[in-house]
């Protein structure tokens, strides 16, 4: 057993007093740390107090049983390894319990050296996931959909939106703020594509004045300008029977967007100072964190341009719209940045973990990223804490409920849905209009919000 294993701490949960103190004392003698919890529901107070690296719990339990207590650890932290404990009677519970995300079951009465090598291998095997989890769900290499993180509903929407766009040869518009990866989804575009063995060219839009980019995106002749002293090929040759992902599109001039609009209808380019028309085969990607209909409204885009672009929209949301996805996220860029900086690192505190959860993070995923990788740096221990946390994240946080009270007076003798979709305006209002954080205020969920704001008209 290797040291990491040695020193592993487990949760053991069963409200049988005496078959929890026979396990205490079995399972501290082959060397592992021990915790002991009577019940579901104190196990998960137990998970968000201090971190554990296995949970062994039985599923039948008087206050809350082993697959409540399952599903609500799991939603405060997806990577801990569950093992379920359930009679030979009860094997459909266990089926149950590993279609909710449990790692294994185990029959009781419990054979001791099935359980010292259930363990083990668990421990093991959840090492090694740790280790290779930037491999299997890495964001730069594969760029398999199903590696996209993300659990929240506006995600898995997104997949499915890709998964149908990818194959075709449609122009996508990728719209999102400033740090919620529209790179990564105009890549991982290109490489679930027909055009995926061929070139995929990136061009930053917003980087290059207008005459560089222009000598950038279509090439430019022998002595088109001063220091062009050999013929240069542009971008979009290039990306010559691939993909070209034009970045921060809506930043280009009206010149500019014109020439755009050219290469789209006509499938062909002029290089600078040419005059050879020459045609080129290519699927064209583009993004923007500025709002495009606005921009055509307010005469600063293109209304011809914008319709060529948009044949099919993606919106990646921003971080605070997507916050069940903050825990997978962290874990990714702790392991990715773990191996990058050579350290042994477990996981996050429960305080750590909560702290993030509540921040805002007008970043995005690009702030988040950032925060784990300071926080991996800093790191001497094996769990990140608060201490390693910016300032920015722990003076803001506040350990008290989200709840917001709507400042709506309760009057006697009005009907209920006058009050309700009040309570629903205060509260949105409260939120500046999140959605996800107004349906959590009102301890509702987002299905349900939409739902209520569709019945009162509530745009």
């Amino acid at each position: 057993m290797s040291t990491q294993q040695k020193t592993a701490h487990i949760l053991i949960v069963d409200d049988d007093s005496n078959h929890l103190k026979i396990l205490q004392t079995i399972i501290r003698s082959w060397g592992y740390q021990v915790s002991m919890a009577d019940d579901g529901s104190v196990a998960v107070e137990n998970i968000k107090e201090r971190p554990f690296d296995l949970v062994l719990m039985d599923v039948r339990m008087t206050r809350m049983n082993g697959i409540e207590a399952l599903r609500h650890i799991k939603q405060y932290n997806p990577a801990i390894p569950i093992l379920i404990m359930t009679a030979y009677s009860s094997v459909d519970t266990a089926v149950e319990a590993l279609k909710a995300g449990a790692y294994d079951y185990l029959i009781k009465p419990l054979d001791f050296e099935v359980l010292k090598l259930s363990l083990s291998r668990t421990l093991e095997h959840s090492g090694l996931k740790a280790e290779n989890a930037t491999l299997k769900s890495k964001m730069g290499a594969d760029y398999d959909l199903r590696n996209i993180i993300g659990k929240s509903r506006p995600m898995k929407e997104l997949v499915e939106m890709l998964a149908m766009v990818a194959p075709s040869e449609a122009t996508v518009l990728i719209t999102g703020k400033s740090g919620t990866g529209k790179e990564l989804i105009a890549k991982s575009i290109h490489h679930n594509s027909r055009r995926k063995d061929q070139s995929l060219v990136v061009v930053n839009c917003a980087a290059l004045t207008e005459t560089l980019l222009e000598s950038e995106l279509f090439g430019h002749e022998k002595g088109a300008f001063t220091g062009a002293d050999k013929r240069r090929e542009g971008r979009f040759m290039l990306a010559d029977k691939g993909t070209i992902f034009l970045d921060e599109i809506g930043e280009t001039s009206p010149a500019m967007q014109a020439k755009l609009l050219r290469v789209i209808q006509e499938r062909e380019i002029q290089r600078v100072g040419g005059e050879e028309t020459l045609s080129v085969d290519v699927r064209i990607l583009a993004a923007t964190n500025r709002n495009l209909e606005e921009e055509v409204k307010s005469g600063k885009f293109r209304e011809d341009l914008f319709y060529r672009l948009n044949v099919v929209t993606l919106r990646i949301p921003p971080l605070c719209e997507r916050q069940d996805d903050i825990p997978l996220l962290a874990q990714y860029f702790l392991e990715k940045f773990a191996k990058k900086n050579h350290k042994q690192v477990k996981g996050f505190t429960p305080l750590a973990m909560d702290m993030l959860l509540k921040h805002p993070w007008p970043g995005n995923v690009r702030e988040l990223e950032n925060t784990i990788e300071r926080a991996v740096i800093l790191l001497l221990d094996e769990h990140i804490t608060e201490k390693e946390l910016p300032v920015t994240i722990t003076e803001s946080y506040t350990e008290k409920s989200d709840w917001v009270e709507p400042s709506v007076p309760v009057v006697a003798n009005r009907p209920l849905e006058e009050i309700e979709k009040e309570a629903i305006l205060a509260t949105l209002e409260e939120s500046g209009g999140n959605k996800s954080v107004t349906a959590r205020n009102l301890g509702i969920n987002r299905k349900t919000l939409y739902k209520k704001l569709k019945e009162y008209g509530i745009e």
